[in-house]
């Protein structure tokens, strides 16, 4: 809970912030009193999704490989894929110096975990299906990216419209819809674009722009987020895209009438990434776009 001032009057903020989710999502449940008409000591228990935990960390790796199958599915239902451009890896949980990757050239909207490639830093297609053609910007961006930021456990990229639109402005997004919070302080600019990423050094520039931020504006080339998880990777880049969505429009009709976006002040931007900005909030945001493409498809993604 926090407190601010308003106009002379002290307010009181009351939210399910990320920290108490968090703390909420490490108890299998939490005792929560709820006040009935009916029973004032009416008691019931409040469970809080939370990323499942693996002992066996082969069974991790495939539970994984299925999740980011779907993270395709997803991309492509948003119109994500363009073309063979595009990757999304998650960090392989048996040998953490190699990542999942997809292979070149399979659709988005038909990816299979049996599909997915096992890539090591060095560029070696080491495990994974039958179609082993590696993206080679895929690995010189991911390999640097995993290389350079060992908590991120998932990485994606793609040629999102609206992303690589305002990507050409080469400079951030300003913090005008509380859906952007999330982003305050933590979004990166890569302001060069020296082509196709084809060199080692390139991927290495780009990994260094992103820093330990969640995510980086490419310009003149897209969206590049990473997360915890798969889920926060992927709701992150969701989320950025419709951002620079929303700021183009915003944009263009604030220049229409002679005017400027009103931006949000530090103090309420920093309160609402603290409360939707985490690794934890991210997961959970993903959850239902992770449910309803699983719903959607079946076990259509899994062989």
């Amino acid at each position: 809970m926090a407190t601010c001032t308003t106009a002379g009057t002290k307010t009181t903020r009351n939210y399910l912030s990320s920290d108490k989710l968090e703390a909420l999502s490490s108890a299998a449940s939490v005792t929560n009193k709820i006040t009935s008409p009916r029973n004032d000591t009416e008691t019931k228990k409040l469970f809080i999704p939370s990323p499942p935990k693996f002992t066996d960390k082969l069974e991790e790796r495939e539970y994984l490989k299925g999740r980011l199958a779907l993270a395709f599915r997803i991309f492509a239902q948003h119109g994500f894929d363009e073309g063979f451009a595009g990757h999304i890896t998650v960090r392989d949980p048996v040998d953490p110096t190699t990542f999942w990757v997809n292979p070149f050239g399979v659709a988005f909207s038909m990816m299979k975990s049996s599909d997915l490639i096992l890539v090591d830093h060095e560029g070696h297609v080491i495990g994974g299906g039958s179609n082993r053609l590696l993206n080679t910007a895929a690995y010189l961006i991911h390999a640097a990216v995993h290389k350079a930021r060992p908590d991120v456990v998932c990485a994606a990229h793609s040629h999102s419209l609206y992303g690589r639109s305002f990507c050409a402005l080469g400079r951030p997004i300003d913090i005008i819809t509380q859906d952007s919070c999330v982003f305050y302080n933590d979004l990166a600019v890569y302001n060069q674009f020296k082509g196709a990423v084809l060199n080692e050094k390139e991927g290495e520039n780009i990994a260094k722009a992103i820093g330990s931020k969640k995510a980086c504006l490419l310009q003149n080339h897209g969206i590049l987020t990473v997360g915890q998880s798969i889920e926060a990777a992927v709701f992150w880049f969701v989320s950025l895209d419709k951002c620079c969505h929303g700021q183009l429009l915003a944009d263009a009709a604030a220049g229409g009438r002679g005017e400027v976006t009103t931006k949000i002040d530090d103090e309420d931007a920093a309160f609402t990434y603290k409360a939707i900005g985490s690794p934890r909030a991210g997961w959970f945001s993903a959850k239902p776009l992770f449910d309803a493409i699983a719903e959607e498809v079946g076990d259509k993604y899994k062989h």
